[in-house]
């Protein structure tokens, strides 16, 4: 008999005072969502979004890696004085931060001798035993180390890293979902789907988004 999957669950950690500002609109949160949902049946239990913090970090790391089963972060890992996640992370795990042989000859074959500065060398410094997630778009890879995935927080970079993320998640139960379109005001049909939510709340979430035309 072929044994179920069980219940994947993630946490997202979004990094960057940028987002917190207002100045930049995040997009990783509901692309990540959607792609381990849809593809992977890894429901997102909970999403943080902290500054470029060390302790705030290393607090939220620790505490997302403890319940769930995979983390995911985004942002804090390009060249520039701000970009703290990697190091936080090693010491979130205890970890050595150093340079990654593999990811500093990456980058120094794109960047070539001349152009590989002491900022683009940082992007080869993660903990220890990290494993890398390849980046075509960049050169500049994530990595893995232990339940926690570090991703760049530029989305179009993110997306083109998606296929090299995948082999290190394993997946769980996949989630259907079915919209039902109703041209009505919410307090009309509030009774009804509490009801059935009731009835049914160890199979389905049933929510209610409204919309407006005009």
């Amino acid at each position: 008999m072929k044994k179920k999957n069980k219940k994947i669950t993630a946490g997202i950690l979004v990094i960057g005072n940028e987002i917190l500002s207002g100045r930049t609109i995040d997009k990783n949160i509901s692309f990540l969502a959607l792609w381990l949902n849809n593809s992977l049946g890894i429901k997102v239990s909970e999403v943080r979004i902290v500054p470029d913090i060390e302790n705030k970090i290393i607090k939220s790391v620790i505490s997302l890696s403890k319940n769930y089963n995979y983390v995911l972060t985004t942002g804090g890992i390009g060249p520039t004085h701000d970009d703290i996640t990697s190091k936080s992370i090693s010491k979130a795990f205890k970890k050595k931060y150093t340079y990654h042989k593999e990811a500093f000859n990456i980058l120094k074959k794109y960047y070539g001798d001349k152009n590989f500065n002491d900022p683009r060398k940082k992007m080869a410094k993660m903990p220890k035993g990290a494993k890398l997630i390849l980046n075509p778009s960049s050169a500049a890879p994530g990595f893995i180390i232990k339940n926690v995935i570090c991703l760049p927080g530029v989305p179009s970079i993110l997306k083109s890293m998606i296929g090299n993320l995948k082999k290190y998640l394993k997946p769980g139960l996949k989630t259907y979902s079915l919209t039902v379109i109703v041209e009505t005001i919410e307090s009309n049909i509030a009774k009804g789907l509490e009801k059935t939510q009731k009835r049914y709340k160890k199979f389905v979430d049933i929510g209610s988004y409204p919309f407006f035309r005009l």
